[in-house]
């Protein structure tokens, strides 16, 4: 007798060999997360990857998608974690009979989100918006730049509920958890006028909280500290907004809105100056080098070197221009701008009898009896 044989749908199939993929990846550094990282560092890394990777938003990637759920599936999960972190993914099959157990990403995501997909008629939380500077070589050469913020996230003990447990929260008796208090006032005999107002006792909740949770004081969220990493791609705008999506301030209220950090450069003295592309450099030179001439080695933002040349009289706010020695072209490699630099001719504060004599011979010679 032949075993049955079950066949799997095209979605299930590939799916499945998606997650299969995702096995061999490191489980951490697919979610970005260090091997030392929080349940909440967890969650937090994977509610923003799923969502950046969902196949029904642009840009999404759904190998990518499925990579990070088999991340969170495993690193969330206690005892996944324990045997993945003491015996990797041979360990982990093992444990889940040699490659059972696997959760239907789009399952997860639904029951993480409580939807599908994200959903736009969620409320959303405010947008923060914020100035962030950083040096201008960052801007020239690309950079990751590590900063902290600070924000409100939901309590992990209660999940946002305020009780200290699900047993903790009751009907209001004030509204029957109806949320309204209805009232009926008499107009005219045998005519009553019903209206409704939110109930003061449960705030419109329907619900009360008989025992607060030890861990936030019943207030649902706590400030949390959370490290981000900004990755400044080369050439980018002055004013160049990088978006974090759902890092907001968390509340049980409303879906975290999105951290918003508009990128410029920091204003440094005697430094390089960006208009654009272009670059600016004021260089000071002497009056025997403005006159004579000089060569000079000018050390650029990336710390390689650009040779300036000048062989005849340099007048002062004299702008030589480089090609090819500016900004970097946003997302066009290989691209630059070019470099001005303008020249401030220092005189000398005092000059020797002997330099005096030599200027009066060079620039005013002896005079004839005639012209006296």
């Amino acid at each position: 007798m032949l075993p049955s044989i079950h066949l799997l749908s095209p979605t299930a199939l590939f799916v499945f060999t998606l997650f299969a993929l995702a096995a061999c990846a490191d489980l951490y550094k697919t979610l970005g997360v260090s091997r030392s990282a929080s349940d909440s560092d967890i969650k937090t890394a994977y509610k923003k990857l799923s969502k950046k990777y969902h196949p029904d938003k642009k840009g999404g990637d759904e190998a990518k998608f499925v990579e990070v759920a088999r991340a969170y599936e495993v690193l969330s999960d206690p005892e996944k974690r324990s045997i993945y972190d003491r015996h990797g993914e041979e360990g982990l099959k093992q444990h889940e009979n040699g490659g059972g157990g696997f959760q239907n990403p789009f399952d997860m995501f639904q029951s993480f989100f409580g939807g599908g997909r994200p959903r736009d008629e969620v409320r959303r939380g405010p947008t923060s918006v914020s100035e962030f500077e950083v040096p201008l070589a960052a801007m020239y050469t690309g950079q990751n730049i590590d900063f902290m913020i600070n924000k409100k996230i939901l309590c992990d003990h209660c999940r946002g509920s305020g009780a200290a447990s699900d047993s903790h929260i009751k009907p209001c008796k004030g509204c029957e958890g109806r949320g309204v208090k209805i009232t009926r006032q008499q107009v005219f005999p045998g005519m009553f006028a019903q209206s409704q107002t939110t109930c003061d006792e449960c705030g419109g909740r329907g619900k009360v909280v008989t025992k607060t949770c030890p861990h936030c004081q019943g207030a649902k969220v706590l400030q949390h500290t959370q490290h981000y990493t900004l990755e400044i791609e080369k050439g980018i705008s002055e004013g160049y907004e990088v978006i974090f999506e759902g890092e907001g301030d968390e509340s049980p209220d409303w879906e975290a809105g999105d951290v918003v950090l508009r990128v410029r450069s920091k204003r440094e003295e005697g430094g390089f100056r960006r208009k654009e592309t272009s670059l600016y450099w004021r260089e000071t030179i002497g009056v025997d080098e403005a006159l004579l001439g000089f060569e000079r080695n000018l050390t650029h933002l990336d710390g390689h070197t650009v040779h300036i040349q000048r062989t005849g009289v340099t007048q002062p706010g004299y702008v030589q221009q480089i090609e090819g020695e500016g900004m970097p072209v946003f997302d066009q490699e290989g691209m630059f701008g070019d470099l001005f630099i303008e020249y401030n001719v220092v005189l000398p504060s005092t000059i020797s009898k002997s330099a005096r004599t030599k200027l009066v011979e060079a620039f005013q010679p002896p005079r004839g009896k005639d012209e006296l």
